[in-house]
């Protein structure tokens, strides 16, 4: 899987088409369907993924939003922001603790589970707080798309909560290989939601 800028993809078609031949190009519009593939004579195949199809658009076509809104969140604390294009137009990056798992037992295991459950129950409510008051306006989404990531189990809370049900109808990318998540991990993740995403199926070797 490669990541390239949406304004270089016709130049790493040409690259792809000088290392494998010039590929035949299949624009698929079925809903799920990856919307472009590319079939090289070597037997090299590239699929230009689209954005993850929200409620209101199955079709699997969907382009690149304009409008972003972006929500981190990890167990060392979590990032919100609104980005217009390139550019992040509102942020908010906190620290909340969560803490770790632990092996031990009896009494002192359950003290530490309703504290942990608390604490991370805490760390949700305050993203909550902060994607609702920044991404959202008294008529919905401020925004066209989301891109979320961090812990996958605290993401999936935050987006839980009915107060922001017009964020999660929207086209979104997930990525859950992110650091704890500061203002550089929060641009480097809005330049990630902007790429352009590549699949890659080299040949088989002869």
């Amino acid at each position: 899987m490669v990541e390239i800028d949406p304004a270089r993809l016709e130049r790493w078609i040409d690259g792809f088409s000088q290392r494998h031949g010039v590929p035949e190009r299949s624009l698929r519009a079925d809903p799920g369907a990856v919307p472009l593939v590319l079939s090289a004579p070597d037997g090299a195949v590239a699929e230009v993924l689209a954005w993850a199809p929200g409620a209101d658009d199955p079709s699997g076509s969907v382009e690149l939003p304009e409008r972003l809104g972006l929500v981190l969140v990890r167990r060392g604390g979590y990032a919100v922001g609104l980005a217009e294009g390139e550019q992040l137009t509102d942020h908010h990056c906190g620290t909340r603790y969560v803490q770790s798992r632990t092996a031990a037992g009896g009494w002192s295991q359950q003290r530490f589970a309703r504290r942990r459950g608390n604490q991370a129950d805490a760390l949700v409510g305050r993203v909550v707080e902060q994607a609702a008051g920044r991404l959202l306006g008294p008529k919905g989404a401020l925004v066209d798309g989301l891109v979320v990531g961090g812990d996958k189990a605290l993401v999936r809370q935050v987006l839980q909560e009915s107060v922001l049900t017009p964020l999660t109808v929207l086209a979104r990318r997930e990525f859950y290989d992110l650091p704890d998540p500061r203002l550089k991990v929060l641009q480097e993740t809005l330049r990630r939601g902007r790429a352009t995403r590549i699949r890659i199926v080299e040949p088989a070797s002869p």
